[in-house]
């Protein structure tokens, strides 16, 4: 009977949110018909589904966000690894904790892409300087939820498993593991976001291709359903991320 009510009430609510996102829709795609909206500033959903459809039938999308996946994807592999690697060192070793806390506490604050212009100095206009203030906007959020993750772990746990004879590699990988894991991919999950801002970033600034790129060059030539339609891409690949995330965190056996 509970099981029925709750299932009921999240799929009133899962209909409610779709249908307020219909209205919503509904009215923008009316207002910029009837001309209460102004089509050059605010064209209609339909119309940037339109011209979204019409990029990727004539190829014109698909060099723009494979670029642009790619260098996320170096961007998150090295911002994650180095991420993990670094909070897992700190948060298990209180020597390399006192080395790296303060250095990192102070680089943390510093916006991310004020560092793009040194890293453009440093790496050149080319790829290098994309990837790397991608892999420093997410290292991060990953290195900061791991290491609370670590330290975090009930020493009970440690001192029940050492005193069963476990050993260092054992407690690290059955213990000390799994109990941070969520807090890994809350990480990810926070770098995934600022990845994608990133992303974009990079690319306004010193790209001639990428999704960025598309967003800004429309936008210099006032073609705004171009533009919402690159808008649209990045919310997409968002929703995309996340989906991913909450698959892989429900298949991983620590669960």
């Amino acid at each position: 009977m509970e099981a029925t009510l709750l299932k009921g009430i999240f799929g009133s609510r899962k209909a409610v949110s779709a249908l307020s996102l219909l209205a919503f829709l509904s009215l923008w795609e009316v207002g910029s018909k009837t001309g209460i909206l102004s089509p050059v500033f605010l064209p209609a959903p339909s119309g940037v589904i339109l011209v979204l459809l019409d990029m990727i039938s004539s190829g014109e999308l698909w060099p723009h966000l494979f670029l642009s996946l790619k260098r996320i994807f170096w961007g998150m592999l090295i911002g994650v690894g180095l991420g993990w690697i670094v909070g897992m060192a700190t948060g298990l070793s209180p020597v390399i904790g006192a080395v790296l806390n303060p250095i990192l506490a102070c680089l943390y604050p510093i916006p991310k892409v004020a560092i793009l212009p040194l890293l453009i100095l440093y790496l050149g206009i080319g790829e290098a300087s994309k990837v790397g203030v991608i892999s420093i906007g997410v290292f991060f959020p990953v290195f900061i939820n791991t290491r609370s993750g670590v330290k975090g772990v009930d020493s009970i746990w440690i001192l029940a498993a050492r005193s069963l004879g476990a050993s260092t590699m054992s407690i690290w990988f059955k213990v000390v593991l799994p109990a941070s894991l969520s807090y890994f991919l809350s990480g990810v999950r926070l770098g995934s976001g600022i990845a994608l801002l990133l992303l974009v970033t990079s690319e306004m600034i010193g790209a001639n291709s990428g999704i960025g790129y598309l967003i800004l060059s429309s936008a210099d030539l006032m073609l705004t359903d171009r533009l919402l339609a690159g808008i649209l891409i990045t919310s997409l690949l968002g929703l995309l991320f996340s989906y991913t995330l909450d698959l892989l965190e429900k298949r991983l056996p620590f669960n």
